[in-house]
């Protein structure tokens, strides 16, 4: 029986590293192309962000893959902290990128040449539509699969996904706005989409580190804990408690 969870198991963490690499690989080809050909930053710098998803795919099948290894002699209490290690690369990689992202159109804004900016064609405004509904799907689809595995890379990978679906629509905005005029409005979008990037990578950065060093649940949770044995028929009392 458990050889049949652990062979769906793997062919879960297959199919949905397969889907990501894939999908990103197609969507971030389109929006390159739509990034060039539209002359959008924003959609560039999207590109960019759709690619890097590519790497965090693989990193988190390969966290999975390492955490779901049997406890040995060199390791009694199993492998789980791989996953740790993996979703903290995996952070990592979104923080340069949104630092990257932002930097470029930050220093578009301060130049303060707008008229001199070529407004996107609207192959780079579609291109955000197809980017938006793509990656929201994707998120949806690797969270499902992130919950069935209980896999923190996986679900870090998901929001990796969203992350890409919420800065298509910061670059829908701006690509509609510079369209329209606006021409400040894509390098603008760049820094909106940055700050977006660097909010997901805090939090994906944050909760690994807290798994890492085993920080406690916190003072209120453990008193809750120690009531509830407390009220258990037989207990005396709590000598220690750890959580």
């Amino acid at each position: 029986n458990s050889k049949i969870c652990s062979n769906n198991e793997k062919k879960i963490v297959r199919q949905v590293t397969l889907v990501g690499v894939v999908g990103n690989i197609l969507l971030s080809g389109f929006k390159l192309f739509a990034g060039i050909y539209g002359h959008s930053g924003a959609m560039l710098s999207d590109a960019v962000h759709s690619l890097s998803d590519v790497f965090a795919t693989i990193i988190a099948f390969v966290g999975v893959k390492f955490a779901k290894k049997a406890a040995d002699q060199e390791h009694p209490y199993g492998h789980e902290r791989i996953e740790c290690v993996a979703s903290l690369i995996l952070g990592s990689i979104l923080m340069l990128t949104g630092i990257g992202i932002g930097y470029n159109g930050f220093m578009k804004i301060l130049e303060g040449n707008y008229d001199e900016l070529v407004a996107p064609k609207v192959i780079a405004l579609v291109a955000a539509i197809v980017s938006i509904l793509t990656k929201e799907g994707m998120y949806w689809y690797t969270r499902h699969y992130a919950k069935i595995l209980d896999s923190a890379a996986f679900m870090a990978d998901a929001w990796h996904h969203r992350s890409d679906a919420i800065s298509s629509v910061g670059s829908l905005v701006g690509i509609g706005g510079a369209i329209m005029g606006y021409r400040v409005m894509d390098p603008l979008a760049t820094v909106v989409i940055c700050l977006i990037i660097m909010k997901v990578a805090y939090g994906i950065i944050k909760d690994s580190l807290v798994k890492m060093v085993d920080t406690s649940c916190g003072g209120a949770y453990d008193k809750k804990l120690e009531d509830y044995v407390m009220q258990e028929e037989g207990v005396l009392g709590v000598d220690m408690l750890h959580s």
